[in-house]
């Protein structure tokens, strides 16, 4: 938000320079991103001046010679161009030696042989404005409506210098939308004197609008709707010090309507919106939700569909707004506008988000809904719009007040909150007296009164609905009296013993081991989009797909969803890494999955999953290309780090249960004969959906259960060494094509027995011996005994079992 200092300065001008007043509100919570200077950079050299006199020039059609009163006895001879100037205007004069906005110095000089001792100024030459076409005129341009006197300085009728403050306003601190709530905000950290609420002569009354009607048909989305209706207004520009104030804060004035709407949303932090009255068909509105196929007309120009869900305001004629977000251009105020219906209203913050964007539209109206503003300001807004509506406008206020919803009887009372001494230092490290705690907190606009054990705060009305508890306030008293002037202390002892619990340990312990093997680590977020599973190939009865845990209020439309797994994390790490030409990637992510369950609340696993991608190794000039990535390489990633983590593990391969796998590179990983996850290459249309070329090879386990087993002690330690030798033999056998090399390497150390130390496979043949559909397998066995030497015989039963095993479960045969 743009905060021009000088509008500050109207309600609470503290004795701070710029600098000291920026650096005080960021100590205190509320930041400035940036000083920016806005107008021209000295006003002293501009006055307010009076058209005396206006004569053609003689040496050029275009120019005119005026004679203007700037307040210093002899009228200043001063050469225009301006088709609007006249005599008896009272205009800006910027008098020799003055700097205009874009840094030239004016000087007297001769313009087609007449001297000008000056200048009449256009908007863009003040900086307030972009229109060139005239002068500005300023006889209803100060803010109380007279003519200021010639000689007056011009800074004094209109804001041409000011100082700006970019101000980042916390979603807690609604209440700091607008000017004044600013203000109050500076007078409570800086003691400056606060200045009356500009809403607190109000012309308007309350009861029905004749000829008017509003009904709220979605009462959870709107809880207070407010209009006025004005009539007899005549739409013309702005006056100089609100278009002034407008473009200081950010704002493009348009005309006197619809610049009231943006100075009051600006001031008091409420948005307001203004319907052309005989533009709304049928004289009623209705707030309710959209329905499907319906289309609206934005004042931005672009049509855009609805959907259901959204809040729309309708007519006799179907939409004519979109609530909280944009107007139509059916009922917008145009120059031939005579009544308006001017609408304040409150609307539910998350519906305004996710409608924004769905919509893909952002607003200044819809940033301040989306925080959730309070039912009370509406009344407050239609009080300063009415004043200005009348004043600017020579706008007619029709009695009444349409103010409709469930919150239009106001704001419960706010219960008292007890702030306790001790308290206060045991949450802030030091004691802060009691006697400060109040002063703070009265400042603050809070009604305080003593009580035993410290004080009894009851939080402004309906202003600081953040304020709801006893560390709230401590928060309160903390941040004025200054966080940075607490001392440093250590906490208190606690009388738990601190340190990792061993699934911490252990789980550090992964960490660690991959990032030592060059495995990069990356932080996802833990929310989903729907679009994942669909790139992701899985089926919709995938327990992945149907079990997701939807966010009733999410952040974005693509983060609705908590996910399943962790692999479309990763995937979206490696898009973006692919986009930055970063193509050798070897990431991994230990993070949390959410199931939903059909009670209480959801289901919650820490995952690990590893990606590889790109070259598996650097290039040598041995191996100027080494080998992308593949199922070998990730599957040694996983074996050394279970391994490490000494659990039993296998991987069998699988061909089809896994939809985002390549069919024939993929397997399951087992943990103590326990499923416990997946291996492999990705599909190439998962590649494909990322955007990336690469092949990726990648795994994904259900970390819970493999720290689980380690824990439960999954293998030894070590395993003593023998001096009895072993008995090496090789075993040719053929099996039918479609059998799994792990499924062979099973049966084998299955009926090998426990003297089987070893078995590998060294040679695969496709051929005529072999016959078709079939392979022929190369085992190099290895047989050892810890306490003895084995015997001919005993190995011979081994591999006579082995050859058993092969034929009566693999369908298999030995080669002789």
């Amino acid at each position: 938000m743009r905060l021009p200092l000088e509008w500050l300065r109207e309600y609470c001008s503290p004795a701070l320079g710029t600098r000291a007043l920026a650096d005080r509100l960021t100590m205190t919570g509320t930041k400035v991103e940036a000083v920016e200077h806005h107008g021209v950079l000295d006003p002293s050299g501009f006055v307010v001046g009076r058209v005396l006199d206006v004569e053609p020039h003689p040496d050029a059609d275009r120019l005119r010679v005026c004679d203007v009163d700037v307040g210093s006895g002899e009228p200043a001879r001063i050469v225009c161009g301006a088709a609007n100037v006249a005599a008896g205007q009272t205009v800006a004069v910027a008098r020799p030696g003055a700097v205009l906005s874009g840094g030239v110095k004016l000087e007297a000089r001769a313009l087609r042989g007449i001297v000008s001792e000056g200048m009449i100024l256009a908007e863009d030459e003040l900086g307030i404005g972009s229109d060139h076409t005239g002068i500005v005129v300023l006889d209803e341009g100060s803010k109380d409506g007279r003519s200021a006197q010639p000689g007056t300085a011009l800074s004094e009728v209109i804001p041409i210098a000011t100082e700006v403050l970019e101000l980042e306003i916390t979603p807690n601190r609604p209440d700091c939308l607008g000017v004044y709530g600013l203000a109050r905000e500076v007078h409570a950290i800086t003691d400056a004197q606060l200045g009356p609420e500009p809403w607190r002569e109000d012309p308007g009354s309350f009861g029905d609008v004749e000829g008017f009607e509003v009904v709220v048909s979605a009462p959870e989305q709107c809880p207070r709707f407010t209009v006025r209706l004005f009539e007899e207004v005549t739409i013309a520009p702005s006056p100089a010090w609100l278009k002034a104030r407008l473009m200081a804060a950010g704002q493009r004035p348009i005309n006197n309507v619809v610049d009231i709407t943006n100075y009051v949303m600006l001031l008091t932090g409420q948005p307001l919106h203004a319907f052309d009255a005989d533009r709304v068909e049928g004289g009623h509105l209705e707030v309710r939700l959209a329905k499907q196929g319906e289309q609206l007309d934005t004042l931005d120009g672009n049509r855009r569909a609805l959907a259901p869900g959204m809040v729309a305001i309708a007519d006799a004629a179907g939409v004519t707004s979109l609530a909280g977000i944009m107007g139509g251009a059916r009922s917008e105020v145009s120059p031939a506008t005579q009544r308006v219906a001017l609408e304040a209203a409150t609307w539910d913050g998350p519906t305004q988000q996710r409608s924004s964007s769905a919509l893909g539209l952002r607003s200044e109206a819809s940033t301040r809904f989306e925080k959730q503003l309070v039912a009370e300001q509406t009344l407050e807004a239609q009080a300063v719009a009415s004043v200005l509506m009348v004043t600017l406008c020579g706008a007619r206020l029709a009695p009444g007040t349409i103010d409709v919803g469930p919150a239009s009887s106001g704001h419960p009372p706010t219960p008292a909150i007890r702030l306790r001494e001790d308290r206060v230092e045991r949450l802030l490290g030091a004691p802060i007296a009691r006697a400060r705690c109040k002063e703070i907190l009265v400042k603050l606009g809070f009604e305080v009164a003593e009580a035993d054990d410290g004080l009894d705060a009851i939080p402004p009305p309906f202003r600081r609905l953040d304020v709801t508890r006893e560390a709230d306030l401590i928060e309160e008293v903390a941040r004025l009296d200054g966080l940075d002037r607490l001392p440093i202390t250590l906490p208190s002892r606690r009388s738990a013993r601190g340190g990792l619990t061993a699934e911490q340990a252990l789980r550090r312990r992964v960490e660690d081991a991959l990032a030592a093997r060059g495995v990069h680590e990356t932080l996802g977020w833990s929310f989903s989009a729907a679009e994942h599973d669909d790139r992701l190939r899985l089926a919709t009865d995938d327990e992945r797909r149907t079990g997701h845990v939807e966010i009733a209020n999410p952040m974005a439309a693509d983060q609705r969803l908590l996910r399943t797994q962790l692999l479309g994390s990763l995937l979206d790490a490696a898009a973006r890494n692919v986009v930055r030409d970063q193509h050798e990637l070897r990431l991994f992510e230990l993070g949390t999955v959410y199931r939903s369950a059909a009670q209480g609340l959801p289901d919650e696993r820490r995952h690990l999953a590893v990606l590889l991608a790109g070259p598996s190794r650097p290039p040598t000039w041995r191996e100027p290309r080494p080998r992308p990535a593949d199922v070998f390489a990730v599957k040694g990633v996983l074996g050394s780090l279970l391994d490490e983590l000494r659990v039993p593990w296998d991987v069998q391969a699988e061909r089809q249960r896994e939809p985002f796998l390549h069919p024939g590179r993929a397997g399951a990983v087992f943990v103590a004969a326990e499923r416990v996850g997946w291996l492999g290459e990705l599909h190439p249309e998962v590649c494909a959906a990322w955007g990336v070329d690469e092949a990726i090879a990648a795994f994904e386990l259900d970390l819970d259960a493999v720290v689980a087993c380690s824990l439960a002690g999954g293998v030894s330690l070590y395993r003593d060494l023998t001096s009895f030798p072993s008995v090496r033999q090789d075993l040719a056998i053929v099996v039918a094509e479609e059998i799994a090399a792990g499924r062979v390497l099973d049966v084998v150390h299955g009926a090998g027995g426990p003297t089987l130390a070893r078995a590998d496979i060294f040679d695969v043949y496709r051929g005529a011996q072999a016959g078709e559909g079939r392979v022929s397998l190369a085992l190099a066995l290895e047989f050892r005994a810890p306490d003895r030497t084995l015997t001919d015989a005993e190995v011979a039963e081994r591999r006579a079992a082995i050859i058993a095993a092969v034929e009566s479960e693999l369908g298999g045969v030995a080669r002789v």
